[in-house]
């Protein structure tokens, strides 16, 4: 028979490094009896709801991939990943469908500033890309630029004007690929006539 430490151990890898409450719920622990492990420090709270055994030092990028896997990098910190801005963000841009439920990002760690995108253009341009070790859904390069042209008015000047630099400098931009997200974006004229002007200036 499996000791308490055990018990709490195959919990938790189970459940991928990060279990929920529910997990122990249904492994015969009460909302009461989490809460008393947590407090004997048995299991660390990761965010409400989440615990992970004490000894894990996860990255953050290890805890979002197993909270927010269903989630796409976006946006600044996007930019930041394919060294198209120097500013790394205080909190992980991700995009998400708008059914997602919003309470999942009311509290804790890691820190998401999530947006809520609608279905039929969710999935353009998602690859994935590697945070030292770490998979992540990420927007592509064409799709990060594309997205940056839509919010400009909210970007800092600075920030888009590197960053659309930065595309036009980089060997593994894809043209065809940045026209055709532009159109199903609907900010084909605007990237056009600027990549014109990068490209052949």
């Amino acid at each position: 028979m499996l000791d308490l430490s055990e018990k709490i151990r195959s919990i938790i890898v189970n459940a991928g490094g990060v279990a929920r409450t529910s997990d122990f719920n249904a492994a015969g622990f009460a909302n009461y009896s989490v809460s008393e492990l947590c407090r004997r420090g048995l299991i660390a709270r990761v965010r409400s709801g989440y615990y992970a055994l004490p000894e894990q030092e996860q990255r953050e990028e290890e805890t979002l991939a197993q909270l927010f896997g269903d989630g796409i990098v976006c946006y600044d910190s996007a930019l930041f990943h394919y060294g198209y801005s120097d500013k790394a963000p205080l909190e992980w841009h991700m995009a998400f469908p708008r059914s997602v439920t919003r309470s999942r990002f009311d509290t804790g760690y890691p820190p998401v500033h999530c947006y809520m995108v609608q279905k039929n253009i969710l999935d353009l341009g998602v690859t994935t890309g590697d945070w030292e070790g770490v998979s992540l859904k990420v927007y592509d390069r064409e799709r990060i630029i594309c997205d940056s042209f839509k919010r400009r008015a909210q970007m800092d000047s600075e920030t888009f004007i590197k960053a659309v630099n930065a595309y036009a400098a980089d060997d593994k931009k894809n043209l065809m690929n940045l026209s055709d997200y532009a159109r199903k974006l609907r900010v084909y004229t605007k990237v056009t006539e600027l990549m014109e002007v990068l490209l052949n200036g």
